[in-house]
């Protein structure tokens, strides 16, 4: 675990989780999914930036790939940008500008979001589990969560409308290959549905009790996980939802990449307005 700054005692007691140790195979490049450029810098530094704007948070805990240089390089240039390296500021930096801890993620998601937890500093009372790779992510929707959180709830998520129809399907028989190799099974109330983003917001024993709880399962069940929600709707906690954002996108695949590289070079001028002075005389 490599620690670029002692905890300050003046800010809130929130830390935000930054899930960077994807592969990234789908997008082709060759490297980390969080070190690939989009706008002409890494996922991850959007990401980043993204976080230190909502002025949310004490603490930034990065989970990157074993045995990764690359991106704890970039994190470490972030923390220096800010001031929040001791090395730089020494003995002194401002009370709204977080440290950032990088720690090895494991081979699995929920693997980095327990290394990471297990980093947070001491008194922290809510953490947040993003994804480097939604990296436009607004600073209002880490807002949004952590203000559902201060009026007690203890798991939030944000999210947005389904604008499709969904539809559930089966394999076809043996009988029915031959036409198509899905059969719709039924089709769920769209206005019920939601597309579910990061960050999600969680008190942190209640996120630290469903990590421990699924130590145990069996691979079957733990594989059927696919965000830190699920695992706090296991312990029947109930999870409430605020509003995502649209430009919050998940990127996966070249299309989305693209998508997001539109997004950036339309709302550029605005982002360089709202990043920290160290950062813009960086960009």
């Amino acid at each position: 675990m490599t620690s670029t700054a002692s905890a300050p005692s003046s800010t809130p007691s929130v830390a935000v989780v930054i899930v960077a140790a994807g592969a990234g195979t789908r997008l082709g490049y060759g490297m980390p999914k969080a070190l690939v450029p989009v706008g002409g810098e890494a996922m991850l530094v959007h990401a980043l930036r993204g976080v230190v704007a909502a002025g949310v948070a004490r603490q930034i805990c990065v989970s990157v790939p074993a045995g990764d240089g690359e991106l704890t390089a970039v994190c470490r240039r972030f923390a220096a940008e800010l001031g929040a390296d001791p090395k730089t500021t020494p003995g002194a930096r401002e009370a709204n500008v977080p440290g950032i801890t990088v720690v090895e993620g494991g081979a699995t998601r929920p693997e980095s979001v327990r290394a990471a937890l297990a980093a947070l500093w001491p008194g922290t009372r809510h953490v947040l589990v993003h994804d480097a790779a939604r990296p436009l992510t607004p600073p209002e929707v880490f807002q949004r969560v952590v203000a559902a959180l201060g009026h007690k709830a203890a798991a939030v998520i944000p999210a947005i409308p389904v604008v499709d129809t969904v539809k559930s399907v089966a394999p076809t028989v043996d009988d029915e290959a031959s036409i198509a190799g899905e059969v719709v099974t039924g089709t769920p109330a769209r206005e019920t549905l939601r597309a579910v983003q990061t960050p999600q917001g969680f008190d942190a024993e209640t996120l630290l009790r469903a990590h421990r709880t699924s130590d145990g399962w069996p691979l079957d069940r733990a594989a059927a996980i696919t965000d830190d929600a699920m695992l706090v709707e296991s312990l029947g906690v109930p999870v409430y939802v605020v509003p995502g954002d649209a430009r919050s996108l998940k990127v996966t695949t070249p299309l989305d990449l693209q998508l997001a590289e539109t997004l950036v070079a339309a709302s550029s001028p605005r982002q360089r307005a709202a990043q920290p002075p160290r950062a813009q005389e960086a960009s």
